[in-house]
């Protein structure tokens, strides 16, 4: 995925409201722009770090600029969680998923289960369709370790029960964990920040749900899905 415009370099002066930050350009300037990202973004938000922003011209837009990428751990890491689906997309039309490039037919953000949307839905009249479900990761306490969720989180775990009952119909279900970062090497989920998830993962698992993870190559001109890395179970 390639940025329209190059982004903007800026340092965080902080984050608040979880939709806002106030920054300074590199003339000085200080300004607010959005950040599209409601979790904690934890370990990214420390003031002074380098960052990089957006812009729009649009006028229908409250913040002209965007909060993109954060300096940390000595990488850059894309916060914005707008971009999860599109970039696993990319990933799996790629082939860098299992087999899912060969279906003749995907389908994005189809409600399923009793109250939820599945980000894509692979279809193929040779065979069950595929629910994949995208949950964007950024968040690492140990060098070349990436872990999932940084907070708790209950919606998480409600589309992990959801994805075992399509399997359970004889549908294939897909966790893919997209990981914007290019520093790690594994990835694990964080039972000791949300053991209601990690249970749910290991049910699913044991379901036959298939996850993938999958870190990316950040850069401020492109975020690239590279390649599957090793999930700790």
């Amino acid at each position: 995925m390639q940025f329209p415009t190059p982004l903007i370099e800026a340092r965080l002066i902080r984050r608040y409201k979880r939709f806002l930050a106030d920054v300074t350009l590199m003339d000085g300037t200080e300004i607010t722009v959005s950040v599209p990202n409601t979790g904690s973004m934890l370990g990214l938000t420390a003031a002074g770090s380098r960052i990089f922003l957006s812009h729009s011209d649009d006028p229908k837009r409250k913040y002209s600029h965007r909060l993109e990428i954060v300096e940390a751990d000595g990488t850059l890491v894309g916060i914005n969680t707008g971009l999860p689906n599109r970039l696993a997309e990319e990933a799996i039309r790629a082939g860098l998923v299992s087999d899912l490039a060969t279906y003749s037919i995907l389908k994005r953000e189809q409600r399923y289960g009793e109250r939820s949307r599945i980000d894509m839905l692979l279809e193929d009249p040779q065979r069950p369709s595929a629910y994949v479900e995208v949950k964007n990761v950024h968040f690492m306490r140990k060098a070349g370790l990436a872990e999932f969720p940084d907070t708790v989180t209950e919606r998480g775990a409600r589309h992990l029960h959801e994805l075992m009952a399509m399997r359970r119909a004889g549908h294939r279900a897909i966790m893919i964990y997209l990981i914007q970062r290019s520093d790690c090497e594994r990835f694990r989920l964080c039972d000791d920040l949300d053991p209601v998830y990690t249970a749910a993962f290991a049910l699913a698992d044991k379901a036959g749900v298939e996850a993938y993870a999958i870190k990316c190559q950040i850069s401020p001109e492109a975020i690239e899905p590279d390649r599957l890395i090793d999930i700790v179970r």
